[in-house]
């Protein structure tokens, strides 16, 4: 009978189950508070409840540094014929990166004009040591130069980057490896097979880990309700408002502008083209899972070559992550807006690096954003136990950002494979303009 009970229990959509978690958590959590009352519902949360959260957010920082690694390493791979490295790969990559330039730029101007954190103090977040905040302050003020800073991405040791969790030196460090993979061809081969492996098995690990969300989750709600009660629902109301809008005015101008000024195509056939792939996005939360149906609508819609289509999408899986760029960055703002760090101007050019490079290594699965969003708020000198206290505060919440984010990011692969196509003289204006298919 328990067999089969779980057999159902995992036949649920895992964001099903996420969410229903959350509201069962809540109610928890409300009951506890106001029930017992705030002291004590708070209090029995804190010791009954809250270390199966703390236990979820431990699996959590578990992943972050061999997931970087792996994923970037295989997706640099993932080129394949290093020849492939010239005007395509050129192309593909740097789109990519322009556009998710702009994407953790537009990021930190909604999070500056919204400021979702604003609300909250740093006794918000459960389990924070409120007496070493101004250590933290004064930490994010005496941080380095920004050349100090930059020079410090290129690590003297990599090995010792990895062990320590230094993200920045490990992505770049990654990257050279990965270029480096294909540079010496055949006889590295077995190093890319066995990177793409080890990647899919940390894929595997992290979905393994997801499928703890639910409990993680709530007990991580059930602890914030009793402990804080309705109050702090409205910080995180205005942090999916100005990620939503971010997003969509990131994928109107940035993907329209593509299509509309670069390639001086009309619009509204490239987004009528792309509905599918983002409605698969959106309730999937997932770029690898929407991958065949993008690949169908940019071939079948957008005249896109399968060539270009089979090359630049399962690398924009892996690579392009405009909507996690977005959400990195604002999260960054959201906790030294919370913690009531003042952040310099260095600092918004080391969070605009990081989350641009950071978004490259995040996986397409649920919820890698957030996973990867609490390098961004050591940059603004929050240590890494408050960092994922943040994290884990916002968690529960997570899924519906994580939808329009993941839309974002399938959109502006369809985006890029179109302009490359159309740039390599692989691309068919007639389908791309055909109206009968909608």
């Amino acid at each position: 009978m328990m067999g089969n009970n779980m057999s159902g229990w995992f036949k649920i959509d895992l964001w099903k189950r996420v969410i229903g978690a959350l509201f069962l958590g809540l109610a928890l959590g409300l009951g506890l508070r106001y029930g017992m009352g705030a002291d004590a519902g708070g209090a029995f949360a804190e010791t009954w409840i809250s270390w199966v959260g703390d236990l979820f957010l431990r699996l959590i920082r578990m992943l972050i540094v061999p997931l970087v690694f792996l994923t970037l390493v295989s997706g640099i791979v993932a080129m394949g014929d290093p020849k492939r490295l010239g005007s395509l790969g050129a192309r593909t990559i740097g789109l990519y990166l322009c556009t998710t330039a702009i994407a953790v730029t537009l990021g930190l101007i909604m999070a500056t004009i919204f400021q979702p954190g604003a609300s909250l103090t740093p006794d918000t977040f459960v389990g924070a040591d409120t007496s070493k905040m101004a250590d933290v302050v004064e930490s994010a003020a005496s941080a380095g130069g920004l050349v100090d800073r930059l020079l410090a991405i290129v690590p003297t040791n990599p090995i010792a980057a990895l062990a320590s969790g230094d993200i920045l030196p490990i992505i770049f460090f990654a990257i050279m490896f990965g270029v480096g993979i294909l540079m010496a061809g055949e006889i590295a081969a077995p190093v890319g097979k066995w990177f793409d492996g080890a990647a899919e098995a940390m894929m595997k690990v992290t979905m393994i880990v997801m499928e703890t969300a639910p409990i993680g989750v709530f007990a991580l709600m059930a602890t914030v309700m009793a402990t804080k009660g309705l109050g702090v629902l409205q910080s995180l109301g205005t942090l999916a408002i100005a990620l939503y809008l971010a997003c969509f005015i990131h994928m109107i101008l940035t993907y329209g502008g593509i299509i509309k000024v670069l390639l001086r195509l009309p619009i509204m056939p490239f987004f009528r083209g792309v509905t599918d792939a983002q409605a698969v996005a959106y309730s999937t939360a997932s770029s690898s899972a929407t991958l065949p149906v993008t690949i169908t609508c940019v071939e079948e819609n957008l005249g896109v070559d399968k060539a270009i289509a089979g090359s630049v999408l399962p690398l924009g899986a892996t690579i392009n992550m405009d909507g996690t760029a977005i959400y990195i960055g604002m999260v960054a703002l959201f906790g030294a807006q919370a913690m009531g760090i003042e952040v310099s101007l260095a600092q918004y050019v080391l969070i605009a690096v990081m989350a641009t490079l950071v978004s490259i290594g995040a996986a397409g699965i649920p919820s890698a954003g957030l996973f990867l969003s609490g390098l961004a708020l050591a940059q603004v000198g929050i240590p890494e136990e408050q960092a994922f206290l943040i994290i884990g505060f916002i968690l529960p919440f997570d899924r519906l950002l994580d939808m329009m984010r993941t839309m974002t990011n399938v959109t502006g692969d369809a985006a890029v494979a179109t302009a490359v196509a159309k740039w390599e003289g692989d691309f068919d204006e007639a389908v791309f303009l055909a109206e009968d298919r909608f």
